[in-house]
């Protein structure tokens, strides 16, 4: 055990799952019922442990390969503010134990799981609180975006952040039509911008639904963010025209940018990409790994699909 994960955590322990021997799958059961029997071995592939010390040794043996690892504890959509209050001071004693450290890793919060259900103003109080607390340690924090109804508080929360610590940066969605116009109003403040695709199903009259129509639109974004931003840049894509989009783009502007992708999905392409450029990968870690996987998976086919495919074939 290395002596500076000693320093900042507990000892690390065998991890509570790991990919075992692939289970035989029954097809003809619904979605729900496969899952059920077979998610452990799988989920270890997509989530780094259920606590800080296994997820601190995923950290640090993706570091080994060159990437870095965004940490975001599971959790979201909470009504009481107890459940975000917890779960912001969890992430004050991450970002401790990470200090202790010599990782590459950051932390990536949701608004949602720092209290926005609860109340914007409990969301903005646990944010800075966590943000604040980074900076005190010189470490960086993500802020994931969720679906279309939170974009506006989480951009106001982010720009008032980035602001007053510098240390922070934001996810935005490239099907949501919108997009260009906030990307114009965060050219020119502190911090990072990661830009994906969009995860969630907005409604058609403030998005693009058709795959072309996204990835058209993500080209785009892209291009404005190498064009307008002198540093900052998150390509969020495992779409590996857009990395090389991506690439193509630097050339042109020469603006600084990273590559960031999911744990389990092409971690060969990361390991090969991070030999010439900047690399995270965000791994969600924690006890709430069931629900987590439930959610991803079943509200979006591809995704289900996705995840059939990993269990059938391996």
């Amino acid at each position: 055990m290395p002596a500076e994960i000693r320093a900042g955590t507990r000892d690390v322990p065998e991890r509570r799952y790991r990919p075992a021997e692939r289970p035989t799958v029954d097809t003809s059961l619904p979605l729900a019922a496969i899952l059920a029997n077979v998610i452990p071995p799988i989920a270890s592939q997509f989530v780094a442990g259920e606590t800080v010390p296994v997820a601190l040794e995923h950290a640090r043996e993706r570091n080994g390969e060159g990437v870095g690892v965004i940490l975001n504890l599971l959790g979201e959509h909470y009504e009481e503010r107890e459940s975000a209050d917890a779960d912001a001071e969890a992430y004050c004693e991450l970002l401790d134990d990470i200090a202790g450290t010599d990782l590459r890793a950051r932390v990536s919060v949701k608004p949602t799981q720092l209290g926005l259900d609860v109340g914007a103003d409990v969301f903005r109080e646990n944010l800075a609180r966590v943000v604040g607390h980074a900076a005190e340690r010189d470490r960086f924090v993500w802020i994931d975006m969720e679906d279309h109804t939170t974009t506006d508080v989480t951009l106001d929360a982010f720009e008032a952040n980035a602001r007053e610590y510098g240390n922070v940066g934001v996810c935005v969605q490239a099907n949501l039509r919108r997009t260009p116009a906030d990307l114009e109003r965060l050219a020119d403040l502190p911090g990072k911008v990661r830009l994906v695709k969009g995860a969630y199903d907005p409604p058609r009259e403030i998005a693009y639904r058709e795959k072309s129509r996204v990835n058209e639109a993500y080209r785009d974004c892209l291009a404005d963010m190498f064009e307008q931003f002198d540093d900052g840049v998150a390509v969020g894509s495992h779409d590996p025209a857009m990395v090389d989009e991506a690439a193509r783009l630097h050339e042109e502007y020469g603006t600084p940018y990273e590559i960031q992708m999911l744990m389990g999905v092409r971690e060969d392409a990361q390991v090969e990409l991070a030999t010439d450029r900047e690399v995270w990968q965000y791994a969600p870690y924690g006890g709430k790994w069931l629900s987590y996987f439930y959610r991803r998976v079943l509200e979006r086919r591809e995704n289900a699909t996705f995840a059939i495919r990993a269990i059938v074939e391996g």
